[in-house]
């Protein structure tokens, strides 16, 4: 984990955490809506301001009196900011002035003792701004227009300058970096079959909310954890529903962020739910990663909940395996997030994933496998016309793609391409990801 300092924003719902928090990395990374409530994990991304990386925290809205557990959640995963950062951000509403639960964040960050900013957002005009804010005794009241951008840039300077008070350098990176790049993973799926609850799992703490409420999760939620000194950045996805039942534009932008977490991770696990039959909608989902090129695993989980009569496990991979036929090279993992499970397996099928979605072969020894398969099972000719297969070279990684020059490429039977590509998976070890042969002519 990076030792960079982190800087956590909290607040009451809905007054514009998400919409600085975006406004400070220049992405639209969390969900903004008008209506309170839409953020509920915590959310992490990397900045910089005036030569200092830090990390900026998005947080659910606390509130206070309801006793809702999802709202004790949200509230829980603020506090578990608050406690890991080093400077809090706490965001009030210009237009609504100060209330209640405003007394009661600016309480939980009392008690933290943690380093204060204190940002009044929805400001239009700084110099009629409600200086009633200064009650709450955390220092001044900086007035912001995160919609716009107006008195972010005096904030990220007032950051910074708490950050160096506490002893924080510019440029401080951690002395320790991993080697390599990390591994993306995206964990994928409908929702409520625990992808939250095996990231979790993963990470030792719950950083996701987990709840039988399905669609708990909103955003696509980036965490960077070492595991056996090997660095991974896992992704935590909002359930992707069929378009029939997306009815709001949350919903909607939380299936966006899902299918983005699919195209910029390196490795997807589709996560499965192992009480129920394998639907169309796991297939389509399955269909994102597949074309996306990406490596992909099966999890099935809630193997703990699962109908253990002898020969279930057996029906359940066949059940998968005629769904999924097109992704006959995935790896197929049982895993009980719950009891945490076979979540090791599931881990080795990952890393096997991802390297072998870059793994290169050396044209020599490609040409070699191809003529012995051509030896052993010449290509079958049409019309007194056989073509000839002069020449195969791998051309790129991610997914590993092969092109192979013939003199007629409308002799080749995709049969035998897919010949070759099995045993260019059987030679290689090419499980766990999807593989392309492009034909050329050469004469």
């Amino acid at each position: 984990m990076t030792t960079r300092p982190m800087v956590a924003i909290v607040g009451r719902p809905n007054v514009g955490k998400s919409a600085l928090f975006n406004r400070i990395i220049r992405s639209r990374v969390s969900i903004v809506e008008s209506q309170p409530g839409v953020t509920r994990d915590r959310i992490y991304a990397d900045t910089k301001w005036q030569g200092m990386d830090f990390v900026i925290i998005d947080t659910g809205g606390i509130t206070t009196g309801k006793h809702d557990p999802l709202n004790e959640k949200v509230r829980d995963q603020a506090e578990i900011a608050v406690e890991q950062a080093a400077v809090v951000v706490l965001v009030l509403d210009a237009k609504t002035g100060l209330m209640s639960e405003d007394e009661d964040v600016a309480n939980i960050i009392r008690h933290s003792k943690k380093p204060c900013v204190l940002c009044v957002n929805k400001v239009d005009d700084p110099r009629h701004m409600d200086y009633s804010f200064w009650s709450l005794g955390l220092g001044e009241p900086l007035p912001v227009t995160a919609a716009h951008g107006t008195g972010v840039a005096e904030l990220l300077d007032a950051i910074v300058e708490k950050l160096k008070e506490i002893g924080y350098k510019e440029n401080e990176q951690d002395g320790e970096a991993a080697d390599g790049a990390p591994i993306k993973v995206a964990f994928v799926g409908k929702p409520n079959v625990g992808k939250s609850s095996i990231v979790n799992k993963y990470i030792g703490y719950e950083r996701s909310i987990v709840s039988e409420l399905p669609g708990t999760t909103r955003d696509a939620i980036d965490m960077d954890i070492d595991i056996d000194g090997r660095p991974f950045v896992l992704i935590d996805t909002a359930g992707i529903r069929r378009k029939p039942r997306i009815d709001t534009s949350v919903e909607f932008y939380s299936v966006v962020r899902s299918m983005s977490a699919i195209e910029r991770s390196d490795v997807a696990v589709i996560v499965l739910d192992g009480t129920e039959t394998v639907s169309e909608q796991d297939v389509r989902i399955a269909g994102f990663a597949h074309e996306a090129g990406k490596a992909v695993v099966i999890a099935v989980n809630k193997w703990d909940a699962m109908d253990r009569e002898e020969g279930y496990h057996e029906e359940k991979i066949k059940e998968i395996k005629e769904k999924l036929s097109y992704m006959d090279y995935v790896k197929i993992i049982f895993v009980s997030a719950k009891q945490g499970r076979h979540l090791d397996k599931l881990l080795k099928a990952i890393v096997d994933a991802f390297e072998a979605n870059r793994r290169r072969i050396a044209t020599a020894e490609l040409n070699k496998l191809l003529e012995e398969a051509v030896l052993r099972f010449p290509p079958p000719g049409e019309k007194g016309r056989q073509p000839k297969l002069l020449y195969i070279s791998q051309v790129r990684v991610q997914p590993p793609t092969f092109v192979l020059f013939t003199n007629s490429p409308d002799l080749v039977h995709f049969s035998y391409v897919r010949y070759l590509e099995n045993l260019i998976r059987n030679a290689y070890d090419f499980s766990g990801t999807p593989m392309t042969i492009h034909l050329r002519k050469r004469s």
